[in-house]
């Protein structure tokens, strides 16, 4: 093992225990820096320069990766270096590299007219479906993530509504229930004939839990339901978290607080659902638009 090698362990190994990184994270960094380090022959730290950077990141390019994907190999560049330099090894300074510029990320909603057909119950009233309308009710009502919602016990205070979710970077945040949200999981954890601590399951065809519900699960329910309501195209959990956050901006909720409730660890990140609700703007254009037609 070479001494980048070695450094590179100790690194990840640091992401890991003092900043209190995901594994999943780890893992990512690791897919990226490997890559970095494998094509640019680099054994040393001050093998790093900025013209094997700028020639690692033309190949990322030619390579027909995404913009967003590129941002992530010099995020995880930069972050080594900064890891480097706090260590008082010789290397490249982090402020050399600039990150690409990314186009304003497009987000996708699942319309309020989608959603309460989604939300519609089909009359069966087995323990498949009141499940699979708790979990819709409990993403809309709360903005979680799959693998929060994957994560959650059944042993919360449904009469207080509220509870606290362990999030990205292991942040603690508080998350409530609505009503329907509440009246949904009670219906569906009455039924429930098991001790299984998860709160929500998977079944078999025949209704046996088999255990705490896997993402790739909770993906499959959401884009049978969405099917089922008519929706053409597919669905993907995540859209709900944004029809979250879209519908308490639009109802006059304050950016900061959605910022809290969603766990972004910066406000840039909610910010991308203000082009879709910027009310102002929307009054200003139905006041003074088009005023001399019809």
């Amino acid at each position: 093992m070479n001494r980048i090698e070695k450094l590179l362990q100790e690194y990840f190994d640091y992401l890991e225990i003092e900043r209190n990184r995901s594994l999943k994270t780890r893992e990512n960094y690791n897919h990226y820096l490997k890559r970095f380090i494998d094509t640019t022959k680099i054994s040393d730290p001050e093998d790093i320069t900025e013209e094997k950077v700028r020639a690692f990141r033309v190949a990322l390019a030619r390579g027909e990766i995404k913009k967003i994907t590129q941002s992530y190999y010099v995020i995880a560049i930069r972050s080594f270096l900064k890891y480097l330099a706090k260590r008082d090894i010789a290397t490249l300074a982090p402020d050399k590299i600039e990150l690409p510029k990314i186009a304003q990320r497009q987000i996708e909603i699942v319309e309020y007219k989608d959603l309460e057909r989604m939300l519609k119950p089909e009359g069966k009233g087995d323990l498949r479906e009141l499940r699979d309308l708790a979990i819709l009710e409990t993403f809309f009502s709360t903005g979680l993530r799959v693998s929060e919602l994957c994560s959650l016990d059944r042993y919360i205070d449904l009469e207080r509504g509220e509870f606290t979710i362990r999030g990205k970077g292991e942040k603690l945040r508080v998350v409530f229930l609505s009503d329907n949200a509440r009246r949904a999981i009670k219906a569906y954890l009455d039924m429930r004939p098991d001790t299984d601590s998860a709160m929500f399951v998977s079944l078999t065809k025949n209704g046996k839990v088999l255990g705490r519900i896997t993402s790739r699960a909770v993906e499959r329910l959401v884009e049978m339901r969405a099917r089922r309501a008519g929706i053409a195209r597919r669905i993907h959990p995540h859209e709900l978290r944004h029809s979250f956050a879209t519908d308490l901006l639009l109802n006059g909720a304050d950016l900061r607080a959605v910022q809290e409730m969603l766990g972004h660890a910066s406000i840039t990140t909610t910010q991308i659902y203000t082009h879709l609700t910027n009310k102002e703007l929307r009054e200003i254009h139905k006041s003074f638009h088009g005023k001399k037609r019809g």
